[in-house]
């Protein structure tokens, strides 16, 4: 099987694969398609610049889009096991780890040879006459092979350290639009449990202890309210990541490039994506520093509190459901235990809140990988890619799961929110400002915190003033 599929990828890529060796996972393939997408913008412009090599740089292109139908499949919800180029698994093509020494130098070469055997390929076909018709894997009979090098031909102005950094930017800036548009939602479904639970008054509480009297409706219009700040923050922080340093080459200064293909590089790449990218006016700046990419892990970090304390509360006011809160009831999706016949637990809740566990761990490794890029390259760009395209792809399926399965199922259990507030003392905070706070703390404690007690005595004093 190696030997076959060493037909797609070559040299550099197999010994990646035994040099990297960790048995984790492979290369984000959202950060894959970001790859060969820059690649098809680099076919374009070669066919532009170089139209003695036309027919290779068609042939690339084609072979981007093999590669790029996947995909809207792997969008669709296709698992990364059934995805298929031709007739082989995506998944034996693209084969480095995530984690990886030299920048992501060997995700880059595995898309590098990849795309030259698909090239040469479609150019031998081409020459056969066998068109779009012929089905990959199969190798036209009578014909001189043609010869596509990785780095000659596919990798012709370019470098890791502008087309690494630029795909992770583009594939953050999608994953960044799903988790945006998943964010809304959620807050949308906020919104209507503030709108459902208006009227219903219930104790609210600082520091787990009994505060002042507040409405069900409230409090769920303060989540919405975080969810919105986290909404525009990660919209906001888009306009960063658009600025990228392709054409910038080995360490931003364009070598082995020219001004006519850096521009058209980025005007094709723009069409591509449909984003409004543009090149950085110091590309050396972004090929040494990723600190946009900690900007963009802290503002999923700031999510993932928030979404935190969102579940959290959610679970304590489900708790129960005799000996906790039981302010609420949480939508039940699966048995709780394997021993306590009827126990349910609010899975939901602790999901999302473990989602934001492994955000925020992320958000340190990206910290710390930015801040040891020494001089002119960031070695450690494979881990910041891994961490924070994974916080974001957990963020938005945890996100979607939380509304879908938590949030829009919430029931409010009106009487027992108002027997907690009225078993409580959480009213006499009204009564200050006439009677003073030693007054009615004085009260408060005469009456044994009997709220019946507490009030009849405070309106005595009321009427005494």
């Amino acid at each position: 099987m190696e030997e076959a599929m060493q037909k797609w990828y070559g040299t550099q890529t197999a010994l990646a694969r035994e040099n990297f060796k960790l048995k984790g996972k492979q290369t984000n393939p959202g950060l894959i398609f970001a790859m060969v997408t820059v690649k098809k913008a680099v076919a374009q412009t070669y066919q532009k610049l170089l139209p003695e090599k036309k027919e290779l740089y068609l042939a690339m292109e084609y072979a981007c889009d093999q590669i790029l139908s996947c995909e809207k499949e792997y969008e669709d919800g296709t698992e990364l096991s059934e995805l298929m180029i031709g007739n082989v698994p995506f998944t034996e093509i693209f084969v480095t780890e995530a984690l990886q020494g030299g920048a992501g130098t060997s995700a880059h070469m595995n898309v590098n040879e990849v795309l030259a055997a698909l090239t040469q390929e479609r150019m031998q076909k081409v020459q056969a006459g066998c068109g779009k018709e012929a089905h990959s894997g199969q190798e036209p009979e009578g014909q001189d092979r043609v010869s596509v090098h990785p780095l000659d031909d596919i990798n012709r102005g370019q470098s890791t350290n502008d087309v690494y950094p630029t795909a992770l930017r583009i594939a953050a800036i999608r994953e960044l639009r799903r988790l945006s548009e998943a964010c809304a939602d959620l807050q949308t479904a906020l919104q209507e449990k503030e709108n459902e639970f208006d009227r219903i008054a219930k104790l609210g509480r600082t520091e787990l202890m009994d505060a002042v009297p507040i409405t069900l409706g409230e409090e769920f219009g303060a989540y919405a309210q975080a969810i919105a700040r986290d909404r525009w923050r990660l919209y906001k922080v888009e306009e960063r990541l658009r600025q990228t340093n392709l054409g910038g080459t080995a360490v931003g200064g364009g070598d082995n490039t020219s001004h006519r293909y850096q521009a058209l590089v980025m005007e094709y790449l723009r069409d591509i994506t449909g984003m409004g990218l543009a090149r950085a006016e110091y590309p050396m700046d972004m090929t040494q520093n990723q600190d946009v990419f900690v900007e963009v892990s802290g503002l999923l970090k700031a999510l993932a509190v928030n979404l935190m304390k969102i579940a959290n509360d959610l679970r304590l006011m489900n708790s129960g459901p005799k000996g906790g809160f039981g302010e609420l009831s949480l939508p039940k999706v699966q048995a709780g235990s394997t021993i306590m016949p009827g126990k349910v637990n609010p899975v939901m809740a602790e999901m999302v809140m473990q989602v934001s566990m492994r955000v925020m761990a992320n958000d340190t490794a990206v910290s710390m990988a930015a801040a040891h890029g020494e001089f002119e390259l960031n070695a450690f760009l494979p881990l910041i890619a891994d961490s924070l395209l994974e916080s974001l792809q957990l963020l938005t399926n945890g996100v979607i799961l939380f509304r879908q399965k938590c949030v829009e199922g919430i029931a409010a259990n009106e009487k027992q929110c108002g027997k907690l507030l009225e078993q409580s003392c959480a009213f006499a905070t009204e009564y200050t400002g006439k009677l003073g706070y030693d007054r009615v703390s004085q009260i408060i404690r005469e009456s044994d915190g009997d709220p019946g007690k507490v009030r009849k005595v405070l309106e005595e004093a009321m009427a005494e003033k």
